[in-house]
């Protein structure tokens, strides 16, 4: 069953208001997936939806250069504020931690040592740390002050190597679906054949991927960190 939701954004002192399904309206957000036809529960913007209070053309006119329904609807749903049930915001805060949780296994490490940091630590250390997470901005715009939380509870840091590589000739095409995924910077194709990549890895993939490459080549490929 279609939940529906009131879709708000204020502009030049007043609030424009439609009602929307809630998971339609977010996919479009999202990923720009459907027709603002088919999200609107009603072809009608509203200064308030509650008591019914229609916006006028000249409203709209002045606050988003059109009247078209249409138009000012797939203005509010992308840039507007959507009034989620409690339950679907808890789901989505509920994705936005695993996303977070998973984001500083790969990319970060203990200083001291020099490993990444499994899982269920850091998952421990944001709960000690009463950490709060935002469910509507991305990851990586809370991954600085997260960490800066967490620090008193683990030592932990953004670790991100560069490495040069060079793969003999007859692995390197079995080696190329090891680095997709990857940020490669620079790739050279050497006189004997083989192949020199420079790229990053985060901490938490680095002795994953290692593992993998001496597999495919045989531990024939030659790695060297690059210092900074």
């Amino acid at each position: 069953m279609a939940t529906n939701i009131t879709a708000r954004i204020r502009i030049k002192n007043k609030d424009f208001e439609i009602l929307v399904d809630c998971d339609k309206a977010i996919s479009f957000r999202k990923q720009g997936i459907g027709s603002v036809e088919n999200i609107i529960a009603i072809p009608t913007v509203f200064l308030d939806l509650k008591k019914g209070n229609k916006a006028g053309v000249k409203d709209m006119e002045e606050a988003f250069g059109t009247s078209d329904i249409s138009k000012v609807a797939s203005h509010i749903i992308k840039n507007g504020e959507l009034e989620l049930p409690i339950e679907y915001r808890k789901k989505m805060r509920d994705e936005k931690r695993r996303q977070i949780i998973d984001w500083l296994a790969r990319n970060c490490c203990d200083p001291k040592t020099g490993l990444p940091h499994p899982a269920i630590r850091i998952e421990n250390a944001l709960e000690q740390a009463k950490v709060r997470i935002d469910e509507n901005k991305s990851a990586e715009d809370q991954i600085t002050g997260i960490i800066h939380a967490m620090q008193p509870i683990i030592p932990i840091r953004i670790e991100v190597k560069k490495f040069t590589i060079k793969i003999p000739a007859e692995y390197t095409r079995r080696v190329y679906s090891i680095i997709q995924g990857t940020k490669k910077e620079s790739e050279k194709w050497l006189e004997d054949g083989s192949l020199q990549i420079v790229l990053e890895l985060p901490a938490g993939i680095q002795l994953e991927f290692f593992d993998k490459l001496n597999s495919v080549t045989h531990g024939s490929a030659v790695t060297e960190e690059i210092k900074k």
